[in-house]
This record gives C-alpha cells, sequence and structure tokens, in this order.
C-alpha cells in the first residue's frame, strides 16, 4: 500500500512547454546581453525552475540568444532588435515549475505592444492517475 505523500514523484513524462513570441518591445532591451541573462533568471527562479547553467550569444550588427539549461528542461529567447520582436521557449517537465509565469513574468520585464502565448501539454498527466 502506497502513501500519498502531497509531492508529485520525481521524473514523471509530463511537462508544458509554453512558446511566446512578443512584438513591439524596445530594441535596446533587445540587444542588451546581460539585461536579458539577468531578467531570464529572475523569471525563471520566481517561477520555481532551477536554473543549472546559461549561455548567450550577442550577434552583429545586433540580437541575442540566451538560453538555460533547467533541472526541468530548458528556456531560450532570440531577439530581433531590428523588428522590435522576440521568441521565448521554456519547457518544464513535472508540476514544480511554471513555465507560463515564467513567461508573463519576461513580458512584464519586456514590455511588448504585442503578444502571442501558447501552452502545448506534453507527455501523459500523472496527477489523476490513481
Amino acid at each position: 500500500m502506497s502513501v500519498d505523500t502531497g509531492t508529485p514523484p520525481v521524473g514523471l513524462f509530463t511537462g508544458q512547454h509554453v512558446l511566446a513570441e512578443l512584438e513591439g518591445v524596445d530594441p535596446e532591451l533587445l540587444d542588451d546581453e546581460q539585461f536579458l541573462r539577468e531578467t531570464l533568471h529572475d523569471a525563471l527562479s520566481r517561477s520555481h525552475a532551477t536554473v543549472c547553467q546559461m549561455i548567450a550569444k550577442r550577434f552583429e550588427p545586433q540580437g541575442v540568444t540566451v538560453l538555460a539549461l533547467l533541472s526541468e528542461s530548458h528556456a531560450s529567447l532570440h531577439t530581433y532588435p531590428e523588428d522590435g520582436s522576440i521568441f521565448i521557449d521554456v519547457f518544464t517537465c513535472g508540476h514544480t515549475a511554471k513555465p507560463e509565469l515564467a513567461v508573463r513574468l519576461l513580458a512584464d520585464a519586456l514590455r511588448p505592444t504585442t503578444q502571442n502565448v501558447q501552452t502545448i501539454q506534453r507527455g501523459r498527466d500523472y496527477e489523476h492517475l490513481s
């Protein structure tokens, strides 16, 4: 007989993948590697994701890509300052991290004029299995 501790088991084959496109963002923010690194790290931490490592690449003449390796999976930012736009991708496995919150926090910091956000449920939802 198993006892329900209220804590979801580790390693569940389930997750949420949040994809976002933000437009109308200040081009200076989209070309600021340090701002993007710090903002992504803060958003992930506040959404209960565990950041293992971050790398970034600044492109010439403009644009930045930031990748975050998470215990729960990954997150990425790809900026296009010349268009005032950014692609955001946050995928987390399990039920602890909140990728939708991470994307909301990023949008709050970037202040886009328009945004398109979609969440894809992946894997199997073990929350409802007995």
